[in-house]
């Protein structure tokens, strides 16, 4: 074999495997499915705004419990809820290099949680008065896949709920947003 043959394919056999790992990782284009946790139940999409940037959009239904000192009994309460959530995956550029899963969004984000909670209907074990609110609360989450169509998520932030009724006086307060949720992709 000539010289000339020989380098390009030393080349290639050096510095191929760095190209081909070097492929840019985006977002998934859309994805659309249902999740469930311990406090609720949502069907969700999920579309892609840039490569690290996506929309997730959500109905579904949450649930709460209440009770205490004011009052004897313990309850439960179930109301339906409109969810936007811009997410920024920061590092599933960072995931792919290192020969991660980056599939279905499998990576950290950060992400701004505009949810808007109604009183259209009401489920509950007790006669309980629900009051609409909008909430804007930043939150950091991570995103990972269990199999082909199966994820788990979880995430946290504190942010601010508004009322769209007084209250005592109060049109708002500091809220805390918790979630762990098991999903199916379609």
């Amino acid at each position: 074999m000539k010289v000339s043959k020989i380098i390009p394919l030393l080349f290639m056999l050096l510095f191929g495997g760095k190209v081909l790992s070097q492929q840019k990782a985006t977002v998934e284009k859309s994805i659309f499915g249902i999740q469930a946790g311990f406090l609720g139940f949502w069907i969700n999409n999920e579309s892609s705004l840039s490569s690290n940037l996506s929309l997730k959009s959500e109905l579904g239904l949450d649930a709460g419990l209440f009770g205490g000192n004011s009052n004897d009994k313990m309850g439960s309460v179930v109301v339906p809820v409109l969810t936007l959530e811009p997410r920024y995956y920061y590092n599933i550029q960072k995931r792919a290099v290192n020969n991660k899963v980056t599939a279905n969004n499998s990576a950290n984000f950060i992400a701004l949680n505009l949810k808007y909670q109604s009183d259209v209907f009401v489920i509950s074990n007790s006669n309980v008065d629900v009051i609409s609110t909008f909430s804007i609360i930043p939150k950091w989450g991570i995103r990972r896949n269990l199999g082909n169509n199966f994820h788990y998520e979880t995430g946290f932030g504190v942010g601010y709920r508004h009322f769209l009724e007084k209250i005592n006086s109060e049109k708002g307060e500091v809220t805390v947003d918790l979630h762990l949720r098991i999903g199916y992709n379609f």
